[in-house]
């Protein structure tokens, strides 16, 4: 792995709406990860950008059918459950990335990151918007590096589930602790 100077930390999505025990999506793990994503925030510096879902997806598509689904999710984009949790303030000097997709990599993000570079996944959940953003950032020619203690899954189930899959795609993505990404980034 090259070091923070040449890769990013991406952060997905820790908002309340993953990560409140409250919410129907809210992940039992998330609070468990938040130290383990800060140290790695910490790691990278100014290479960290950090995501959020927002519910602006065009209704007249799929989405129309996700949010009958999932009518609690259908908000405001400024609704509080959007917003993300008070330990993840600071994680990144950039403003996030707000983007209606589960998978964060595309033209937004690119970009910002550079094409074919080294990133590293950490973030909420394991088992939809880490696993979409893995596999189209490895499609996309990017290196990929998941911290599989710096994300949460829906459930334990679900995240060995998602962790298997990404797993199923070396070397385009490699599954890793925090403490051994730190290891060979610092």
């Amino acid at each position: 792995m090259s070091s923070p100077g040449a890769s990013w930390l991406i952060v997905i999505d820790p908002q309340n709406i993953f990560a409140s025990p409250d919410s129907p999506w809210g992940s039992p793990f998330f609070a468990e990860t938040m130290p383990r994503i800060r140290s790695l925030a910490d790691a990278f510096g100014e290479r960290v950008l950090v995501t959020r879902w927002m519910p602006t997806a065009d209704r007249s598509t799929s989405w129309g059918d996700y949010f009958a689904a999932w009518p609690f999710a259908d908000q405001p984009p400024k609704d509080a459950l959007f917003d993300l949790v008070p330990d993840a303030a600071g994680l990144s000097s950039r403003p996030t990335l707000d983007l209606p997709t589960f998978g964060k990599w595309g033209p937004e993000l690119e970009p910002l990151v550079g094409h074919g570079r080294r990133i590293v996944l950490a973030g909420v959940s394991t088992d939809c918007c880490v696993l979409s953003t893995a596999l189209a950032a490895a499609d996309a020619g990017a290196r990929v590096t998941v911290a599989t203690d710096a994300c949460a899954g829906s459930t334990a189930e679900n995240h060995a589930a998602a962790l298997h899959v990404m797993g199923l795609y070396p070397p385009q993505i490699t599954l890793a602790t925090t403490a051994e990404v730190l290891a060979n980034t610092i």
